[in-house]
C-alpha cells in the first residue's frame, strides 16, 4: 500500500537528520576545543613574548630600592650579592636563586611572593606589588636577558653622615634600611644566632613595635624604649652585638625622631599607646632617681632588689601608663 510504503523512507530521512544534527553537533564541539587550545597557544606565546621583552635593567630599579641595602658588601645574608647582575646568577651559599624559563620555583619568585619564609624584602610590609613581582617572573620565564648597558643596581641607602630630613615626622620607611642593615642579619627567624635573641625581630614594623612579651618601643618616647637604649649604649650588652662598629650618630638621632614622632608605620600613621604593657629596661640611676635622665614612677609598692642606689647600673621592670611614662613595679641593681 502506498501508505505502508512511504514509512521507511520516512523514518530513514528522520534518521539521517538525527545523524547529521548528532555529527554537526560534535563537529561544532571540536571547533569549539580547537579555538580554545589555539587561544591558549596564542596567550602562551603572548606571555613569552612579554617575558622576553623583560631585561635585567628593568628589575635593576626594584633591587636598587628594595633588596640592595642587605644585599650587597661583604655582610651580605648567605653571601647573596643583588647589588650585581653577576651576583644575582651566581646565587647564594644554598644556592641558585634563579631557574632560567621556571620562575614559580625559582627561590627569588618563591621569597617574593611569601611561599618561601622569610618573605622579602625583610623591610616590608609593604612588599613588592604583584607587579613588580611579576617583572622577575617575566625575566626568569624570557631568559634572563641583561638587556642593552646594564647598569649594576647600586645601594639606595642614604649617606650615614647627612642630616636628619625636615619633615612633619619620620615614618618607618625612613628606619627601615638601617634595622635591615644592621639589625636584621641576628633579629629574623633564622639569623646569624639561629632564631631572633629573645623573639624579637627587626624585619618588619609590626614585628618591631610588637608587644608580644614586652614593649621595646614607647611611641613618643625615646628614652623608654629598650631598641633606642640598646643602639645608644645605655643598657648592655650595646647593640649591634657585631659592633663597634656601631650605628652612627645621625642614624641613631633618626630611630630616636622616628620614636619620638610616634613611631608611625609607612604610610604615616603613629603606632597606638601600649598602655598597660611591659617594659624591661637597664641603664644608670641618677641622684633624682631617673634612668639615664628618663623619670620613673616609684611607688610605695616598688620592690627594690639588692639595695639599689643612686649611681649603680640597674634593671627595671615596670608598664607603660597612658602618658607614656614608666612605673616601676621591680628595681633590682645588676
Amino acid at each position: 500500500m502506498p501508505v505502508s510504503r512511504n514509512l521507511p523512507s520516512r523514518k530513514r530521512r528522520a534518521s539521517d537528520v538525527g545523524i547529521y544534527h548528532a555529527f554537526g553537533n560534535l563537529g561544532r564541539a571540536w571547533l569549539l576545543v580547537g579555538q580554545i587550545g589555539v587561544a591558549c597557544i596564542l596567550m602562551q606565546f603572548t606571555f613569552a613574548l612579554d617575558a622576553a621583552e623583560v631585561t635585567y635593567a628593568d628589575i635593576s630599579p626594584i633591587l636598587a630600592s628594595r633588596c640592595v641595602m642587605c644585599h650587597s658588601g661583604p655582610a651580605a645574608p648567605l653571601e647573596l650579592h643583588l647589588d650585581t647582575l653577576g651576583g644575582l646568577l651566581a646565587g647564594s651559599r644554598n644556592g641558585a636563586i634563579v631557574k632560567i624559563g621556571n620562575p614559580s620555583t625559582s627561590e627569588l619568585v618563591m621569597r617574593l611572593r611569601g611561599l618561601s619564609l622569610p618573605r622579602m624584602p625583610m623591610t616590608g610590609p609593604p612588599f613588592l606589588s604583584d607587579e613588580e613581582v611579576a617583572l622577575f617572573e617575566q625575566w626568569i620565564a624570557g631568559g634572563l636577558q641583561s638587556g642593552p648597558d646594564v647598569e649594576n643596581a647600586a645601594p639606595a641607602i642614604a649617606d650615614s653622615a647627612a642630616e636628619i630630613p625636615e619633615t612633619n615626622g619620620l615614618t618607618y620607611s625612613d628606619v627601615a634600611g638601617i634595622f635591615a642593615t644592621r639589625c636584621a642579619k641576628c633579629h629574623t627567624e633564622n639569623g646569624l644566632m639561629g632564631p631572633a635573641p629573645e623573639g624579637y625581630r627587626l624585619t618588619s614594623y609590626a614585628a618591631t613595635v610588637s608587644a608580644a612579651d614586652r614593649m621595646r618601643v614607647v611611641p613618643g618616647n625615646p628614652l623608654a624604649s629598650e631598641l633606642v637604649r640598646r643602639i645608644r649604649g645605655h643598657a648592655r650588652p650595646r647593640m649591634p652585638f657585631d659592633g663597634p662598629p656601631y650605628l652612627t650618630e645621625a642614624e641613631i638621632l633618626s630611630i630616636e625622631k622616628w620614636v619620638a614622632d610616634g613611631a608611625r608605620d609607612s604610610t604615616g600613621n603613629p603606632a597606638p599607646m601600649p598602655t598597660g604593657k611591659r617594659v624591661r629596661l637597664h641603664g644608670q640611676l641618677d641622684e633624682q632617681w631617673r634612668l639615664d635622665g628618663l623619670p620613673l614612677i616609684i611607688a610605695h609598692s616598688t620592690r627594690m632588689d639588692k639595695n639599689p642606689r643612686p649611681g649603680d647600673y640597674v634593671r627595671i621592670r615596670g608598664r607603660i601608663r597612658e602618658d607614656g611614662k614608666i612605673a616601676a613595679e621591680r628595681i633590682t641593681r645588676r
